[in-house]
């Protein structure tokens, strides 16, 4: 998995690479939900699991507290943090903007062959989407979606994404494992696609504002059905583990 870990906070010793597998291993489960929100984080606990000292696991819980997966307050034990409903919206209205102008550079700027890598991408979504593959999806999503930054070549709105990338793939998690969503969105990609390949900026700017929008809406009308605050039942969580 492909994380936006701070490379700030991870210096180059001994540690890093158990900080990094700690983020990678604790903001994997919050976002294929396995980690639920107000799940605590106990550092004594992590650091079994890795075989290391409370010092990386500290610092990856700074990482992931800056990140937003984590709650970390004063005198009280890390703990998966809670979404909400405001931030989901204010996120997604910042990436439909983004996007549009993504798809917009996208159709002016791309080779034939950044049309076939896309096309690629969007194969192996195809593949897992068949399958009925939810996890299997949202990463070739991902993957999908950073082949999209690749060719747009724009630094400064993968920048702006990539610092929003943990909470960002939370949600995008939590949207593709809704019913119905998988298959509308696979169909949805291949209609990009198809405006990428005729270069037709307008229609790709729209499709991909669409297409984040649409993942929103779906959000917005299961919120009372998903874990996303700590006051989820504990029979709830003991479901969804």
């Amino acid at each position: 998995m492909s994380q936006n870990v701070d490379r700030s906070v991870l210096e180059d010793d001994g540690e890093s690479s158990s900080v990094k597998e700690i983020v990678d291993w604790v903001s994997r489960g919050i976002i294929e939900g396995r980690l639920l929100p107000g799940d605590d984080l106990n550092s004594v606990d992590l650091a079994k699991r890795f075989d290391v000292s409370r010092t990386p696991v500290r610092e990856a819980l700074f990482v992931l507290s800056r990140e937003g997966l984590v709650d970390w307050s004063p005198r009280r034990r890390p703990r998966v943090s809670a979404v909400q409903l405001k931030e989901v919206r204010e996120i997604y209205h910042l990436r439909a903007i983004l996007y549009a102008e993504v798809s917009a550079g996208i159709a002016a700027r791309a080779s034939d062959a950044d049309i076939e890598s896309l096309w690629a991408a969007h194969r192996r979504l195809a593949d897992v989407a068949a399958k009925g593959d939810v996890d299997g999806y949202f990463w070739a999503n991902v993957a999908f979606r950073d082949e999209e930054l690749r060719v747009c070549g724009n630094g400064i709105f993968k920048e702006v994404l990539d610092s929003m990338r943990m909470r960002i793939n939370r949600l995008r998690r939590l949207s593709t494992s809704l019913p119905g969503r998988l298959h509308r969105s696979c169909t949805d990609h291949q209609r990009l696609c198809e405006a990428y390949a005729e270069r037709d900026g307008v229609l790709a700017a729209a499709l991909n504002r669409s297409i984040v929008l649409s993942a929103l809406q779906a959000i917005e009308l299961a919120w009372d059905r998903v874990p996303t605050d700590v006051d989820v039942p504990a029979r709830n969580r003991k479901r969804s583990r």
